[in-house]
């Protein structure tokens, strides 16, 4: 029996809304192109805008001005596998976000870009545009495979390019077929939902109903843990031997989300499950998708996700089932370890002798403001010596394929806009992230996004003050309990509860291979200075020689000692 032969299983409960919508209209494409040409239609229905979102699309509206009724935008999110644009691709891109946006570029947690405040008149003109140019924003959200993630940095080998190209090939293996997408943005043409073709529609891989929710993948190459992989539902760690990629670890099971009050939710980190070669990467892509798509859950949307499936039924059962399906053994894990993750700043040199520049940015916003014109500088830069982009993790950007007699002059052209290329930020800013949440975000619960940069400072100052600064601590702040900046993998985290609340979880460490726990369940915007103070002091006073404070936390306050391995079980 192949992966797509293989049916999900009945549920006994009622299925939930999402799931009748995909079985009733399995092409995704709703009413969207009507609407969009309604120009008396102020938004989408609530019905389109879950098919929205499997086009890219979030509908949204300005949380600051819903006193005065609300005014809806739209989030559109780019699908750019390994986050990596040629430079007339990203002047597409820095354009559009001129044009129909906020004039701000959004770099996400996983390698793409978002445009932000997009109106409803501009959105069709948008994704035509972007499509016209080769682009898509296919699959960036819904209950598909998203954007597949790979280490950001320039080749230093050949083999991190292989590695990219791979996840280029699991990205385009993993795509939906519907014809909705090219219909709506391309030709502007609304599907006949009642044409028989249309009603029988069902996709080779996802089928009818499609995922019962969202599906990540991710690359790693140890020893650098820059895409976070243990936290995606499908991770592969490279396997090197003799300088040769002899193939991956599979991991799966990761995931971050969780919902507050729902004990029942709940980070987890992967499990590594098995060994396969590069030719049997699609396959078993493939095989993993559709364990997920036949027994996730399909009644309780927080209770969808591939982690729980793993957690429940066992990761010994996750590669039977996987074996089932492909028809052959897994090789077992190879041995493997991470040491760090983050990204490289300033200039450094490729493989080839090229040059790539890392470039800081903050809270992953690409914006000009005051004397930091980042936006414009970028522009002329791409303009001028044609860089490739490509989008870190991390929020950040790397400038790469420089020819090294440039280097002088894009330097030169960023000063000349107020971005530095030496001591670009501090070490805490460098490891920081924060999601978007207000205004846009529907789900936000708590500032992240505008609080972050002023919630630093305040931790800089309590660092000088305990004798400990310039020290790296990795700290991560979302709205609320998704997970989107991936706080609880953090040193410190910040969760979202409520206006000016947070829930503050401590422990992750370094190479983002352990979960962090709640220490406490609300602390107010503040009160965390004085919270961390406390922690930092005693972290200066107890810490042994060099250890990181995510550790001290481990060995010290959770009264436990730091494990010596990456904290996902290998499973024989």
């Amino acid at each position: 029996m192949s992966a797509v032969e293989a049916g999900p299983v009945v549920p006994t409960k009622k299925l939930t809304r999402n799931e009748e919508l995909k079985i009733a209209v399995p092409t995704l494409a709703g009413n969207i192109a009507a609407t969009l040409a309604d120009a008396a239609v102020a938004c989408f229905s609530a019905d389109d805008e879950q098919f929205l979102k499997f086009h890219g699309i979030y509908q949204q509206d300005d949380r600051d001005k819903r006193k005065a009724g609300k005014q809806y935008i739209w989030m559109i999110r780019g699908r750019i596998p390994g986050g990596v644009l040629s430079a007339p691709q990203y002047l597409v891109y820095d354009r559009l976000a001129t044009e129909f946006g906020n004039q701000t570029l959004r770099i996400t947690s996983r390698q793409s870009f978002q445009f932000h405040g997009v109106v409803k008149n501009g959105l069709g003109p948008l994704m035509k545009q972007l499509n016209e140019a080769m682009m898509d924003t296919v699959a960036a959200c819904g209950d598909v495979n998203r954007n597949v993630m790979a280490p950001p940095a320039p080749a230093r080998t050949a083999l991190h390019q292989q590695v990219l190209e791979d996840a280029k090939a699991v990205s385009l293996a993993l795509m939906p077929r519907t014809s909705a997408y090219h219909s709506i943005w391309v030709d502007g043409v609304q599907l006949n939902l009642d044409a028989q073709e249309n009603k029988d529609f069902v996709d080779p891989l996802y089928g009818r109903q499609y995922l019962p929710r969202k599906f990540k993948t991710a690359f790693a190459f140890p020893p650098l843990n820059d895409v976070d992989v243990l936290t995606n539902c499908l991770g592969y760690i490279a396997i090197e031997e003799g300088g040769r990629l002899i193939g991956y670890n599979l991991a799966a099971g990761g995931g971050l989300g969780r919902s507050h009050g729902n004990e029942e939710t709940y980070p987890r980190i992967a499990d590594v499950i098995g060994f396969i070669t590069p030719e049997q990467l699609i396959d078993a892509s493939r095989a993993v998708l559709t364990v997920h798509r036949d027994f996730g859950d399909r009644t309780n949307r927080k209770h969808a996700r591939l982690k729980y499936v793993l957690e429940e039924k066992g990761p010994v059962w996750f590669r039977a089932e996987l074996e089932a399906r492909l028809g052959w053994k897994l090789a077992d894990p190879k041995p493997f370890s991470f040491e760090k993750q983050g990204d490289h700043f300033g200039w450094d040199t490729a493989a080839d002798g090229s040059a790539f520049l890392g470039l800081y940015v903050e809270t992953g916003r690409i914006k000009d403001n005051g004397a930091l014109r980042l936006k414009a500088a970028l522009k002329v830069i791409a303009e001028r010596f044609a860089p490739e982009f490509r989008l870190t993790p991390s929020q950040n950007i790397i400038l790469a394929n420089i020819r090294p007699g440039d280097r002088a002059a894009i330097t030169q052209v960023l000063a000349d806009h107020g971005i530095p290329v030496d001591n670009q930020a501090s070490a805490i800013r460098r490891a920081s992230m924060a999601c978007p949440s207000m205004p846009t975000c529907g789900l936000g619960l708590a500032e992240s996004e505008r609080y972050m940069p002023a919630l630093l400072t305040g931790i800089e100052g309590v660092l000088v003050e305990t004798g400990l600064a310039g020290q790296e601590i990795i700290i991560r702040m979302t709205g609320c309990p998704n997970g989107c900046a991936r706080p609880y993998m953090a040193e410190i985290g910040f969760v979202g509860k409520g206006p000016g609340r947070y829930q503050l979880y401590l422990g992750g460490n370094e190479s983002c291979t352990r979960l962090n726990r709640l220490h406490k369940d609300v602390v107010r915007d503040g009160e965390i200075l004085g919270e961390l103070r406390s922690l930092l002091t005693r972290y200066a006073a107890e810490r042994i020689g060099a250890e990181r404070f995510g550790d001290w936390v481990e060995r010290v306050v959770w009264k436990e000692t730091v494990p010596t391995a990456p904290a996902a079980a290998a499973v024989a």
